[in-house]
């Protein structure tokens, strides 16, 4: 099957490419700057694509049998808050129109567990699960606009299967899509204050590999107009803080930052943000995302499609001791215990 992939440069484009080549697939990878991918699987064509000008990608796209599409606006915050909806919302529609002209057989869409909203406490959603209709940030509001656009265009009978990963995380890409990543480098290396609230809040951790082989399997075997949660294990926050001290050999900072302190501070990052163009390290809207549960479960995709999902501990595992391989840490710290 020939694929035409989105956000190829990205953290989950990367290892969704790899996953599709050992699959026997033919891929064309589209990202914004192509000459600074490295580590593509031998055969894959490689062609520039912006979402920001979707009819630009019509020539690369015609001939495929299916698109993944993947590429987001994935941040915290943005000077121009209008880029979200630019690209998470209206870039999607026009791909997937450009899809059905070209005669594409079927779409896959990337959404995102946030598309599906905060579950009740200690309580586990799915792919049947109402957002709240309160979304904090703006990438949950974007996210949760294309989903309901997406949704609607398959009760219309179009040919689109949506995925919900969980927060996906693993070794790979640092980009923004690796938040983990990141955080895992903050306490690592001693930079992380503490846990917004008390860190028992449930989030659903995605291994990358895992995600990347679920999207393989959802191409092969998913239905036209099916949705599946490819997530993981749902833990509290300070639990996979934990694995990763524990993996990286340091103490986790016993601090808990109260809700309203971390709000105030966000604020004023972002506020700041504005006046610097620098992206803040927290907002405030970001701290209303830590006080909700956000757990999910993935039974769907693992009945119908055969998905599986790697132990927490071994994939936040495999991942610390990837940032300490790769240099990620400051030396001197995280070699284990």
């Amino acid at each position: 099957m020939r694929v035409f992939l989105t956000g190829g440069s990205g953290f989950l484009g990367g290892r969704i490419t790899e996953e599709l080549v050992r699959g026997g697939h033919e891929v064309v990878l589209s990202a914004r700057t192509p000459e600074t991918l490295s580590g593509i699987p031998e055969g894959v064509e490689v062609v520039k694509g912006d979402l920001s000008d979707v009819a630009s990608m019509r020539a690369a796209m015609a001939g495929a049998d299916a698109v993944i599409h993947t590429a987001a606006l994935v941040k915290r915050w943005v000077r121009d808050r209008s880029l979200f909806d630019r690209i998470n919302v209206e870039a999607c529609a026009e791909l997937v129109d450009l899809a059905w002209d070209l005669g594409v057989e079927k779409v896959l869409y990337c959404s995102s567990f946030m598309a599906l909203g905060p579950t009740p406490i200690r309580s586990t959603g799915d792919e049947t699960t109402a957002h709240d209709g309160r979304p904090r940030n703006d990438y949950e509001r974007t996210k949760l606009l294309s989903d309901r656009r997406a949704r609607r265009r398959q009760e219309k009978g179009e040919k689109i299967v949506v995925l919900y990963p969980g927060v996906i995380y693993g070794p790979g890409r640092l980009t923004d899509g690796n938040i983990l990543a990141d955080g895992a480098i903050k306490l690592l290396a001693g930079k992380l204050p503490g846990t917004i609230g008390a860190g028992d809040r449930f989030q659903c951790f995605s291994f990358v590999d895992d995600v990347a082989r679920g999207f393989l399997l959802a191409l092969e075997k998913a239905e036209p107009g099916s949705r599946y949660v490819l997530g993981g294990e749902n833990l509290r926050v300070r639990d996979a803080l934990s694995i990763m001290a524990e993996a990286g050999g340091v103490e986790l900072p016993e601090r808990e930052i109260p809700y309203g302190l971390a709000s105030w501070i966000g604020k004023l990052m972002r506020w700041s943000a504005y006046l610097t163009g620098i992206e803040p390290q927290l907002t405030d809207e970001e701290v209303e995302i830590y006080k909700l549960d956000w757990s999910y479960s993935s039974a769907k995709a693992q009945q119908e499609l055969g998905y599986e999902i790697t132990p927490a501990k071994e994939g936040l595992t495999r991942m610390v001791r990837w940032l300490i391989e790769t240099g990620q840490v400051p030396a001197g710290r995280g070699h284990g215990r």
